[in-house]
């Protein structure tokens, strides 16, 4: 038994693009699972609590239920049109739900894990109330960017606990605020550092999420504030307070599979007596809450522990870091289903372009190029070929004679989707079956049935039946991840895929065909080019506004001004620097640089892809960096004291428009940054999670 869960979206939105980058791969993985006869439980459902969606309503006029129901069914019916299935959908706010939330906090207080604890909280005297998370806008302790109550945004990406955010205001009315007491509680995750070092060097799941998750559980864990003041929200037992939403939200796991185990199997088999194995598909950016924060809830409540966590690769948008407010999304609703294409060309898309783990970039010439070079003139042409021609030229009877290698090559395609499920490597399974149809076009066009017809007609059968059964093994393999084509093409070959496993793609039977129908349509290039331009038209307005915005607010608010006359007083030393063998020397005495001067710095964060030695070299190592949207290559001067092995997946800091050198004749375009400490550098990393390309200011 397997229980497959995916983030919550948050009820605040619609569907995008980097939605479905969690979801359509988790539901190919549930389809190939059962295909391959196992028991599996899907589940997921709608994030109906927080700050945002408070603040939100009262924009729109809506009470938060009311807003929760819209975005609730828009969800429900993206991934119905999609073909995302769960076996359950629930939502946050049902009573269900609360009660299991409730019932779970109780148990942590009962086992001593949730103290209460006297904090600073930002107070609006003008509104008279306390201002939580999203409510509260100020300055960034740690890197003196303008930052909300619960994140710096806008600058570091750190988390930030209720207290911690200076010069508050109220984002409401805009006053300033103060800092009042008020009795919050606690969770203590300091008790648990021990058991999530044991726990994360278990856990199965990409490699993504679990360097992130050992990075983090290595340094300084805090305790955990776990109540905010809100009305919306499962109530703190016992309290006028509601609990955080990132405690109650991944809580939706249980409660949502109580529901979907009713009149099947009890739910307790799954979270509390361990007989099953439990899988979370999410986004990278949530690695921190299901790797740390979770895994401590369920241990300190003695519910069962998840067996891999699935983090998918972050997603760009036409080769542009995503971003709404920047109009670099693809709206799943607005754009991709009103256009009318397939779904299914998306969700090939989505899980054919790349790793699971790596960064996706959605562009819409690749997009279309890649479904009518690639899915149409492959496996389309071979389904439909092979199937009109048995149609037309056997009245489509045809008898089970089948070349035992077309047999060996569909045993091996089985094989290669069965070993990358394990890997979590989706690519690598829809490539699979393509290879296969690859084979059956090679096949059908060596053996030349329109001409063998005329000849010998015993012959063409067998040549035809053969490619046949590749068709047929075709649909089955493919439908996990083109369930609506599939679905319908296995008509014309006489059976229902939906019923279908993996054994029946080797099972030999006679064939009668019904007149099949073309499985694809081309996407033509005047609807590439109609989506082109309504996402250049949407970054135009967006760029639009952001220069208007920029002319009413002028061009630094009174914060950002603080900050900058901060950074004047900041000494460094950006031009007067000696190359070494692999390191940069800075001068002793550097001289004072002005902000505009400091700007000049293209500093950002990235990610090792790649780490190698250079060969002939002690102190080199060459370094593939993800910077967002680019990978570079980078030579460091630390091979003496970091292993490549090491540094694949790390986030590092990184000098972007750093002048070009040669390093033991290997172009190096940037520098890494770190500590110097007796002559030995020590690499600099972000305390969280941050996606690369993220700029450092």
């Amino acid at each position: 038994m397997k229980l497959i869960t995916c983030g919550l979206p948050y009820a605040n939105g619609k569907a995008h693009i980097g939605h479905l980058r969690t979801y359509v791969p988790a539901d190919v993985y549930v389809r190939y699972l059962r295909m391959f006869g196992e028991e599996v439980i899907f589940v997921c459902g709608s994030d109906c609590h927080g700050t945002p969606i408070v603040i939100n309503a009262e924009k729109e006029g809506l009470k938060p239920k009311e807003l929760v129901d819209i975005y609730h069914e828009h969800f429900q019916e993206v991934f119905r049109k999609i073909d995302v299935n769960f076996d359950y959908f629930g939502r946050t706010d049902a009573e269900y739900h609360h009660e299991r939330t409730q019932e779970i906090v109780k148990r942590l207080l009962e086992n001593g894990y949730i103290y209460p604890k006297e904090i600073e909280l930002a107070y609006c005297p003008n509104c008279d109330r306390f201002l939580p998370d999203r409510y509260v806008e100020g300055v960034c302790p740690y890197c003196g960017e303008i930052a909300r109550g619960d994140e710096c945004d806008q600058g570091c990406g750190r988390h930030l606990e209720p207290g911690e955010i200076l010069e508050p205001r109220c984002k409401i009315c805009g006053a300033k605020a103060i800092y009042r007491k008020q009795k919050h509680y606690f969770f203590r995750l300091t008790e648990f550092k021990d058991f999530l070092l044991e726990f994360l060097g278990k856990l199965g799941g990409t490699e993504n999420a679990l360097n992130y998750a050992k990075q983090w559980v290595t340094m300084e864990l805090k305790d955990w504030c776990i109540t905010r003041n809100l009305e919306w929200g499962v109530k703190f037992p016992g309290e006028d307070l509601v609990v955080y939403v990132w405690v109650d939200a991944p809580i939706g796991y249980i409660s949502f599979t109580e529901k979907a185990c009713e009149g099947r199997i009890d739910w307790r088999d799954i979270w509390l007596r361990n007989k099953a194995e439990i899988v979370h598909f999410i986004g990278l950016d949530i690695v921190y809450h299901h790797c740390i924060f979770w895994p401590a809830m369920l241990k300190g409540s003695d519910y069962s522990l998840p067996n891999a966590v699935v983090a998918s690769g972050m997603v760009k948008v036409e080769g542009k870091t995503f971003s709404k407010s920047r109009g670099y999304v693809v709206w799943v609703e607005d754009d991709y289903l009103a256009s009318g294409l397939n779904t299914d060309f998306l969700r090939y898309y989505l899980v054919n372009y790349t790793s699971h783990q790596k960064d996706l970039n959605f562009s819409w010439e690749v997009f279309g190029d890649k479904i009518n070079n690639e899915l149409i003139a492959n496996l389309g042409n071979f389904l439909y070929r092979v199937t009109h021609f048995a149609w037309k030229n056997f009245d489509g009877e045809i008898q089970a004679k089948v070349d035992r290698n077309a047999m060996n090559a569909i045993q091996a395609a089985i094989k290669k989707i069965k070993e990358a499920l394990e890997n979590w490597e989706f690519k690598v399974a829809s490539d699979a079956f393509m290879e296969l149809s690859s084979f059956g076009n090679n096949y059908f066009q060596n053996a030349k049935p329109w001409d063998l017809i005329k000849s010998d007609r015993n012959e063409c059968e067998k040549a035809v039946a053969t490619c046949l059964q590749i068709a047929k093994a075709l649909v089955i393999l493919s439908y996990p991840v083109l369930p609506k084509t599939m679905k319908k093409f296995s008509g014309f070959l006489g059976f229902d895929v939906e019923k279908a496993t993996t054994d029946d793609a080797l099972k030999i039977e006679s064939f009668k065909i019904k007149k099949p129908e073309i499985p694809f349509t081309k996407v033509l290039p005047e609807k590439i080019a109609e989506l082109e331009d309504t996402m250049h038209k949407r970054i135009a307005m967006a760029e639009k506004k952001e220069e208007k915005e920029f002319e009413e607010t002028g061009k630094e608010t009174r914060e950002v001004k603080e900050v900058v006359g901060e950074i004047e007083n900041v000494k460094g030393e950006v031009e007067d620097v000696k190359e070494k063998e692999g390191e940069i020397v800075m001068e002793e005495n550097p001289s004072e640089i002005s902000f505009d001067e400091f700007k000049k710095l293209d500093l950002r964060i990235g990610k090792v892809v790649k780490a190698e030695k250079i060969e002939k070299s002690k102190k080199l190592l060459r370094l593939e960096i993800d910077i967002g949207g680019e990978v570079r290559q980078v030579v460091a001067g630390i091979a003496e004291y970091y292993k490549p092995e090491d540094l694949i997946g790390r986030l590092l800091p990184i000098l972007v428009n750093m002048k070009p050198a040669k390093l033991m004749g290997v172009e190096s375009r940037g520098m890494i940054l770190a500590a110097d400490v007796n002559g030995e550098p020590v690499l600099l990393y972000p305390d969280k999670e941050v996606k690369p390309g993220t700029k450092i200011r």
